[in-house]
């Protein structure tokens, strides 16, 4: 066998081409495709499984088809609602004041202010200069994911409707799960505006902004959205902050700090900012100014929710907690609110109670008289009365010239309250009698002039004979006018006012500002007539002046805010003279009697000269103290609203001694000062008083002529001859009957 020369090669396995086979791995394919077979085969093999599998899938087809639509449909309505509010979205700027009408910020004496009327708003604020702790504060309590939400807070919805249901309350009813910006939403009112003509009031329109529906619901949902998508963040909460009812007419932060702690909201403490923020849920409730202890307890609460979230250490938190907010003078006072009525009454209403501007009243009121006179009425009637009665009071304190000083207008502070000191008409009683013997005085009579204490009886047409009689059931026989007006007798009053004449009676109390309707009988000198106890105040702030017209007035002036320029001036002050200055000295003298020595002894102020009279009415329903030192006019009345007859009160006792409290501590700290009174000589020695016991007088005639007149002293009737003053002799030869003094 020959050879080649070469090697063999080595044995291997011949190479196959392919393996498709193994590479693609068909059994197993095939194995998956007829098990798939077999599955279909089994499921085809039950036709009712098969037609409602069928069923179910193509409902859910269906579901899905429509449903998807429906999100698209619902997605563009929802887009295009937002739109429509988003084109319709002012400026910021636009949306900061939320009032409808403007305020009014009344400043006392010294230009500090003690009231306000209206809702106040305290100036635009934003949220990046507010004071942090109060931004973190109402971030805490409404709505701590405001930086994250869209509007919206599904999570806080959720949280609402399960602390709602845990309380027992239904899933809506309570906390509502509400944003910042819902809440902003609701504050605009979904921008709709106040519109005077389709509404009954105001009050209808912001109660129907805060009513709650669903379907008020979905639409402050959606103009919420367009809000987040117009504003940012910051312009959101700076809304917010402005808009914002906070209580006692605080509109807006800036507006309820300056309220409650007298600064700005840019520079509270975090006791103020938990405090201001914790009003938010319910702003009267919570109102620091009319439970401040409730207050705190809210704010503690607060403080607690900005520790939680990190807004506040757990030392500051404390610290907090342990110096909590103090209210500033003005609004802890709470004072001046009879007062401040009265002014605003005084102004014409579309400068006060219906201003659309913000009006700053400068006014004649003193805070610390103003609690002299609070302080007294407090003292003597929790000391004297019986615990649960219900008697009334008032006080006005003035100056001579009229401005007054300060006003009580019953026993509880109210603002909006019925005021006794103005608006109560009540009989004045034995108070008028000043005015009675002002007419005597200003026709030259002295006060050492007599008139005679005896039974009288007046023919009144129409109603028949009319006897007065005194309080004390007696009668004094001759009297001077001095002692008949210290000891308040009747008779001598009446029969004064009758020689000299009803009508200059009532002129001379109506010149004096007497200007409720005056009686036209012989009762009119026992103060028949009814008046209010600010009027009957300025009349005896006309005596001490020296006899010239006072018309209370507490309006200093009235100008808008941020003006220079006064809209209008005081309106009251001193007006004509209604009697002689020597009438109103002689008059002031004899009143200065009454209190040294007459029905008003409890009146007498330790260190001072003082002068008044005292008023009581028929059957005791009224009592009044009226009277004045050298630098103020104060009066006092008291009663019960119902007109019920009080017992064991007269003007000489109880409204005495609170005028004599007022009084002592108006004057603490000054310096006594003279009553500017005429000292009349000393009168003559008494002489035999001829007189007939039943005399009658005829109301129909002007000066009511004596069936016989009275004898007049022989020494008396000869010095008036030999002054040679014929008119004179003969009209005190008729007045003499009943005034038999001499015109010293």
């Amino acid at each position: 066998m020959s050879s080649t020369g070469r090697r063999k090669p080595p044995l291997v396995a011949d190479r196959r081409t392919t393996r498709k086979p193994a590479a693609k791995k068909p059994a197993p394919a095939r194995r998956k495709s007829g098990g798939g077979g077999r599955r279909r085969s089994r499921r085809s093999s039950n036709p009712v499984v098969a037609f409602f599998a069928g069923i179910i899938g193509w409902i859910v087809g269906l579901f899905w088809k429509i449903g998807s639509r429906i999100a698209l449909t619902g997605a563009v309505v929802l887009g295009l609602a937002v739109l429509y509010f988003y084109v319709q979205l002012p400026p910021v700027s636009a949306l900061l004041d939320g009032r409808n009408r403007g305020s009014v910020t009344l400043l006392d004496r010294d230009n500090q202010v003690f009231a306000w009327r209206g809702e106040q708003f305290g100036g635009q604020i934003s949220a990046s200069t507010v004071a942090p702790a109060l931004r973190n504060a109402v971030i805490a309590t409404e709505d701590r994911r405001f930086y994250l939400h869209p509007g919206l807070d599904p999570i806080g919805i959720v949280g609402a409707v399960r602390i709602n249901m845990s309380e027992g309350r239904g899933p809506f009813s309570g906390n509502g799960g509400s944003t910042i910006t819902q809440q902003t939403a609701k504050l605009l009112c979904l921008g709709v505006p106040y519109d005077a003509s389709q509404w009954k009031s105001e009050s209808a329109y912001e109660a129907d902004c805060r009513r709650t529906t669903l379907g008020r619901k979905l639409k402050e949902a959606v103009y919420a959205l367009a809000m987040e998508a117009r504003y940012t963040k910051e312009e959101i909460l700076t809304i917010y902050l402005n808009r914002a009812y906070l209580g006692a007419g605080a509109r807006g932060f800036e507006a309820a700090a300056q309220r409650y702690f007298g600064k700005s909201a840019n520079q509270v403490t975090p006791a103020e900012a938990a405090m201001l923020a914790g009003l938010l849920k319910a702003p009267t409730v919570y109102a620091p100014t009319n439970n401040l202890e409730r207050s705190r307890n809210r704010a503690n609460l607060i403080l607690g929710l900005m520790e939680e979230q990190d807004f506040l250490t757990a030392r500051e938190a404390a610290d907090a907690r342990a110096n909590p907010a103090r209210l500033s003078e003005a609004a802890n006072a709470r004072s001046g609110g009879y007062f401040a009525d009265w002014v605003m009454s005084t102004g014409p209403d579309f400068l006060t109670h219906n201003t659309t501007e913000d009006v700053i009243i400068r006014t004649t009121f003193d805070p610390r008289l103003q609690k002299a006179a609070e302080d007294a009425l407090k003292v003597v009637f929790e000391t004297k009365l019986k615990p649960g009665s219900k008697a009334e009071a008032a006080i006005v304190v003035m100056s001579a010239d009229g401005a007054v000083r300060a006003m009580v207008g019953g026993r509880q502070n109210t603002i909006g309250g019925f005021n006794r000191a103005t608006m109560a008409l009540r009989q004045t009683g034995s108070a008028f009698k000043p005015f009675v013997y002002a007419a005597a005085l200003d026709l030259g009579y002295t006060p050492n002039a007599t008139v005679v204490d005896e039974p009288i009886t007046i023919r009144v047409p129409g109603s028949g004979p009319y006897s007065p009689e005194n309080f004390d059931r007696r009668f004094h026989g001759r009297v001077t006018l001095t002692e008949a007006l210290k000891h308040s007798y009747n008779v001598p009053a009446v029969k004064v006012s009758e020689e000299m004449g009803r009508d200059k009676v009532r002129r001379i109390a109506a010149d004096f500002g007497l200007e409720s309707s005056l009686a036209l009988g012989p009762a009119l000198a026992l103060g028949a007539s009814e008046s209010t106890l600010i009027e009957m105040t300025g009349a005896y702030a006309g005596i001490l002046n020296g006899g010239s017209s006072v018309t209370p007035y507490g309006l200093l002036d009235l100008r808008l805010k941020g003006e220079r320029d006064a809209l209008m001036g005081m309106a009251g002050g001193m007006g004509e003279r209604v009697i002689s200055e020597r009438a109103a000295q002689s008059l002031v003298y004899m009143m200065h009697q009454v209190i040294e020595s007459g029905t008003g002894q409890r009146a007498k102020v330790p260190g001072w000269q003082a002068a008044g009279k005292t008023g009581t009415t028929s059957a005791v329903r009224d009592a009044w103290f009226i009277g004045f030192t050298a630098d103020y006019v104060a009066g006092v009345w008291m009663g019960y609203d119902d007109n019920t007859p009080m017992t064991g009160v007269t003007g000489g006792g109880l409204p005495a001694e609170i005028w004599r409290e007022v009084m002592v501590r108006v004057h603490e700290g000054l310096t006594p000062r003279p009553l500017p009174m005429l000292v009349p000589e000393p009168p003559a020695p008494p002489t035999p008083d001829y007189y007939y016991p039943g005399e009658t007088y005829s109301a129909g005639e002007s000066h009511g002529q004596q069936a016989q007149p009275t004898p007049v002293p022989q020494q008396q009737q000869q010095q008036r001859e030999s002054s040679g003053d014929v008119a004179e002799r003969i009209l005190l030869e008729v007045l003499g009957s009943i005034l038999g003094g001499s015109r010293n």
